[in-house]
């Protein structure tokens, strides 16, 4: 990003909160952070920044002195800097505390005469999936402030959610982990006597993460659904507009009969899909993980079909997904393995969910597909 607003000389640059994530201790992150504002300082570049609610956790953030460049907005109530040389009025509030549920933007000024208005703002908007609900507003509240164009923060994923005038997710800079695919970068805006030119999304990621499902629905053998493994990954390669190397995750549905075989030896069939993989000569793309999430192909809500131990684990199962009291118990029953485990593990990108009873409902529907896999296939041996 540094480069790219050195390269084509902006006028400044917009950072709309979580520079830092949260209580991450490393200095040497703050120390990278503060030499590539030094860099901006070099070329004359200023920094706006508004403070998230990762970096209002941060112990990095509250430590660290920012060059000169770089101009931080305060926490106690929304401030305008003034930018004499563009006749630019830029707006914005830092958040206090980590959770912030005030509508911040409801005490923004009005648009000055004269300038061109920018609003910074660190927010969920109306409420966004995998975000918490901070500083949440409305697409017309933001409207009746005149200004013109809002930066946004907090979403991780790029979203333009009004073009006239433009308020602008620019997303993150780098996917984290598979659940933040697509292209990530930042967003050059062109101003040209008060007005917006052009709002264009650079692409920064030096990765992508990218998710490829595949519905595995009656395929017979474990031959069969590999090729249709083969099919829908070259058709997502095609849709790909990027010569970034991609990390993909593969997630196999579906009821079909290879479920059967698949699931006496899942490693082979991991194998033999990296295998397939390689022979297609894709360079830039990493298998991140296969999850077959495939089941049998019998109903057991049909009356009659089973009446044994089998069919009373399925029910039991089906039932404790919905069962919030069983879940509750589950969630118990983990806590001594949790303690067990080292921290780093509660803390990666997708950690075990021993605290949310959605994820637990959701290990159950794996839990089903496997486990009733196993139980037929030792069942046909027989």
């Amino acid at each position: 990003m540094v480069a790219l607003a050195i390269e084509q000389q902006v006028a400044f640059v917009l950072i709309a909160g979580d520079v830092y994530d949260g209580d991450w201790k490393d200095y040497n992150t703050g120390l990278f952070f503060l030499h590539q504002m030094s860099r901006l300082r070099d070329a004359e570049i200023d920094v706006y920044v508004i403070r998230g609610n990762h970096d209002a956790k941060s112990q990095i953030t509250k430590a660290l002195h920012l060059p000169a460049n770089v101009h931080e907005f305060g926490t106690r109530h929304p401030e305008t800097k003034i930018i004499e040389d563009c006749q630019v009025a830029i707006h914005g509030q830092s958040f206090s505390t980590q959770a912030v549920s005030d509508d911040l933007s409801a005490a923004y000024p009005k648009a000055l005469p004269g300038c061109f208005n920018i609003g910074m703002l660190h927010t969920s908007a109306t409420g966004r999936e995998g975000h918490e609900n901070y500083a949440p507003c409305s697409l017309p509240g933001l409207l009746t402030k005149g200004y013109d164009y809002w930066a946004l923060g907090h979403v991780h994923q790029r979203e333009v959610l009004h073009t006239d005038p433009f308020i602008v997710f620019p997303g993150n800079t780098q996917g984290r982990h598979v659940r933040e695919t697509g292209s990530k970068g930042c967003t050059v805006v062109d101003v040209s006597d008060g007005a917006v030119v052009s709002v264009v999304h650079h692409e920064l990621g030096v990765m992508q993460w990218k998710v490829c499902d595949v519905d595995a629905t009656d395929t017979p053998t474990a031959g069969d659904l590999l090729a249709k493994v083969c099919q829908a990954v070259s058709t997502s390669v095609e849709a790909i507009d990027s010569d970034r190397l991609v990390a993909l995750r593969i997630v196999v549905t579906g009821a079909c009969d290879a479920h059967y075989s698949v699931v006496q030896d899942p490693l082979q069939f991991e194998n033999e899909v990296r295998g397939a993989l390689t022979d297609m000569e894709l360079d830039r793309f990493w298998l991140e993980k296969l999850n077959v999430r495939t089941r049998p192909p019998i109903d057991f809500n049909e009356t009659g079909v089973r009446n044994d131990a089998i069919n009373d684990l399925v029910r039991f199962i089906r039932r404790a997904k919905d069962d919030q009291g069983i879940l509750a118990e589950m969630m118990n029953d983990f806590q001594d393995l949790k303690l067990k485990l080292p921290a780093e593990m509660h803390s990666a990108p997708d950690p075990l969910p021993f605290d949310s009873p959605d994820l637990i409902a959701e290990m159950l529907s794996d839990v089903e597909g496997d486990l009733i896999g196993r139980l037929f296939a030792r069942e046909a041996q027989q």
